[in-house]
């Protein structure tokens, strides 16, 4: 295996992971906060779905008039966000506001994203529940970063930079920035400060007069964003238009990641660039068979993220504690 296929495999682990890595640390949002987000899947694929029509519908204008203020790829990632932000709040308004079952919820909005997505592209577009492919401005361009072709002809750390560190969508660079930015808000603020108590011991912080619903409600609104984030990525970058069931599980992937991570910003990335490693793998059977020495068949390496999401799920991979009041409807005290 040369170093042009290394590079090759860490490229496909930056692109794939990008999507799993917004969609966990949009759970990591909340579950801090004391809601369990089975729903991430559904999100995403709502995400996905309007993303790719809006741009594509945008796109296919003949005079865009006041639209054309914005690319077509913007407008699909807006209202990708805005369909994210709705089932987000529907989730919201069925679990903390009705304090329903937190996992029914994620789950009814999975199954209801799955149905309507396919419905909503083939009443629109009639390809099967797939839209038109996207390209040009309806898709998110790749960006060069500063000194990409000076530093492409020093050893090693040129190529490392020209071929995997450069030529991603921004989203690619803005999921990543976020991380820290997460890390900060969530440990370096009063805001984080009272997000994580709520997830811990509600009582105390509506003790303390601090609203646990307002709290609650706002984790929330966090987690439709970069859900929306993580499906318009999917559709209008990684992809040239939206497909049918097209998260193929990333939202539970996504779960199995935050786990593993036991809940913290930093340790999800790393997390996500693992599970993002198995799914290139999977693109790559070359390289698999040049470090196991023998042809491995292609619908093993297909389940390797699912494999090891099992695995985390089961509790091999170490015991991970979440917040103590996860799950659990707050009911104010009289």
């Amino acid at each position: 295996m040369d170093y042009a296929s290394v590079l090759q495999l860490l490229d496909s682990t930056v692109r794939l992971s990008t999507p799993l890595l917004l969609a966990c640390l949009a759970g990591l949002w909340s579950e801090r906060a004391g809601i369990f987000d089975i729903g991430l899947e559904g999100k995403m694929l709502a995400a996905a779905m309007t993303s790719a029509a809006v741009a594509a519908l945008v796109a296919a204008m003949p005079d865009r008039g006041a639209l054309g203020i914005l690319a077509p790829v913007i407008w699909g990632l807006l209202a990708g966000i805005l369909a994210s932000l709705a089932f987000s709040m529907l989730h919201g308004v069925a679990s903390i506001t009705f304090r329903g079952n937190q996992l029914i919820s994620g789950f009814a909005l999975n199954f209801i994203a799955a149905g309507l997505t396919s419905l909503a592209a083939q009443s629109i577009f009639g390809q099967g529940g797939r839209t038109p492919q996207l390209a040009g401005d309806a898709r998110f361009s790749p960006v060069t970063l500063p000194f990409t072709d000076t530093l492409r002809n020093v050893p090693g750390i040129g190529p490392f930079y020209a071929e995997v560190l450069s030529g991603h969508a921004g989203l690619v660079y803005l999921a990543f920035a976020i991380v820290p930015l997460t890390w900060w808000l969530m440990y370096r603020t009063r805001y984080g400060l009272r997000l994580r108590a709520v997830g811990e011991n509600p009582a105390a912080v509506d003790t303390a007069g601090v609203s646990v619903i307002r709290l609650r409600y706002s984790a929330l609104i966090i987690t439709g964003i970069l859900c929306g984030l993580a499906g318009a990525y999917m559709s209008t970058a990684l992809q040239a238009g939206f497909g049918r069931d097209m998260t193929a599980g990333r939202g539970y992937i996504a779960l199995a990641a935050l786990i593993f991570a036991k809940w913290r910003p930093v340790a999800a990335l790393w997390a996500c660039l693992l599970f993002g490693f198995f799914q290139a793998l999977a693109l790559r059977p070359d390289i698999v068979t040049a470090i196991v020495q023998t042809r491995v068949p292609g619908p093993i390496l297909d389940a390797l993220p699912y494999i090891l999401t099992v695995l985390v799920l089961a509790g091999f991979i170490g015991k991970a504690t979440p917040p103590r009041a996860g799950g659990e409807p707050y009911v104010k005290e009289r």
